[in-house]
C-alpha cells in the first residue's frame, strides 16, 4: 500500500475536536473553504479504512476516490445531535460506501427460477404458520411443498432482502437532509465497541438465514446445539457443523 505522499496526497495536520465541530459549523452555514479543510484533514482517515480493502484487485486509488464520497456525505450530513464524534460516525459511511462500490461492481444474479421458489417457500411457510400456530421448521416447510430441505434453504437465501445500515429511513425536520439507519445509533460504550456493534451486524448480513438462525439461539438465546436441532429440524452434528461454519464466515468478514 502507498503512503499517503506516493498517492500525492495532502498531509494536513489532524484536527482535535473542538476544531473539528468548529469547521464543521462553518460547513453547514456553505463556508467552503471550512469544508475543504475537513475533507483535507480527514484523507488519512479515508487511506486507513482503504487499507483494510488490499487485495480485492481494485487500484487504491479507485477505493480511496471512493472513501472520500463517504466522507464528504458525512461532512455534509452530520448533526451534533447524534450524540457521536465525526469521526465515529464518519468511518461507516466510509466503509459503506467503498463496500457499495464492491458490491455494485460486481453484482449477484438470482436466476428467475429461484426468486419464484422462494415465493413459493414464503407461501407455505405462511400457510404453516396458520396452521400450526408457531414458526415451522426447515423440514415441515420441505414436506409441505414436497421437496428437499436444501431446496428450502436456498430459496429463502435468494429471497433475503439486504438492508444497510445506510439506507435512507426518513427527513431531517431542520434541513430536508435524508436520515439513515447509523444517523439514529449513540455512542453508548465508547468509540471502538461501538465500532465493533457495527462491523459486526454487517457480518451478519453475510450469514444465511439458517446460519443466523442458530447463531442466534445458540449465542443470544443460550440454547445448547441438540435444543437448536430439536427446533430446526436438525442433528446435533449438522447444528456443530453450521455453528462452526457461521463463526469462521464471520470472524473472515470482521479480518476483513
Amino acid at each position: 500500500m502507498a503512503s499517503l505522499q506516493e498517492m500525492s496526497l495532502p498531509n494536513f495536520p489532524l484536527l482535535s475536536e473542538k476544531e473539528t465541530s468548529k469547521l464543521l459549523a462553518k460547513a453547514r452555514k456553505g463556508d467552503h473553504k471550512a469544508r475543504e479543510k475537513l475533507v483535507n484533514s480527514n484523507f488519512r482517515l479515508v487511506f486507513n479504512i482503504v487499507k483494510r480493502f488490499e487485495g480485492r484487485g481494485y487500484d487504491q486509488d479507485d477505493l480511496f476516490q471512493v472513501g472520500a464520497i463517504g466522507l464528504i456525505k458525512a461532512i455534509d450530513h452530520f448533526d451534533p445531535g447524534y450524540g457521536v464524534k465525526f469521526s465515529t460516525y464518519a468511518v461507516p459511511l466510509i466503509i459503506g460506501e467503498i463496500r457499495r462500490f464492491l458490491r455494485d461492481d460486481n453484482p449477484v444474479k438470482v436466476t428467475r427460477a429461484l426468486k419464484e421458489k422462494g415465493i413459493l417457500v414464503k407461501r407455505a411457510r405462511e400457510n404453516l404458520i396458520g396452521a400450526l400456530g408457531r414458526e415451522p421448521t426447515i423440514a415441515e416447510i420441505a414436506e409441505a411443498m414436497q421437496c428437499g430441505k436444501d431446496e428450502v434453504i436456498t430459496a429463502l437465501e435468494a429471497a433475503q432482502p439486504i438492508i444497510s445500515l445506510f439506507e435512507t429511513v426518513s427527513q431531517s425536520q431542520n434541513d430536508n437532509e435524508p436520515l439513515c439507519i447509523i444517523d439514529s445509533l449513540k455512542n453508548e460504550d465508547g468509540q471502538e465497541a461501538w465500532f465493533e456493534q457495527i462491523a459486526l451486524r454487517q457480518a451478519f448480513t453475510n450469514l444465511s438465514p439458517r446460519e443466523r438462525q442458530i447463531i442466534w439461539l445458540r449465542f443470544f438465546q443460550d440454547k445448547t446445539q441438540a435444543e437448536i436441532g430439536t427446533l430446526i429440524g436438525l442433528s446435533q452434528v449438522q447444528v456443530s457443523r453450521l455453528e462452526r461454519q457461521a463463526v469462521n464466515r464471520l470472524r473472515e468478514h470482521l479480518d476483513t
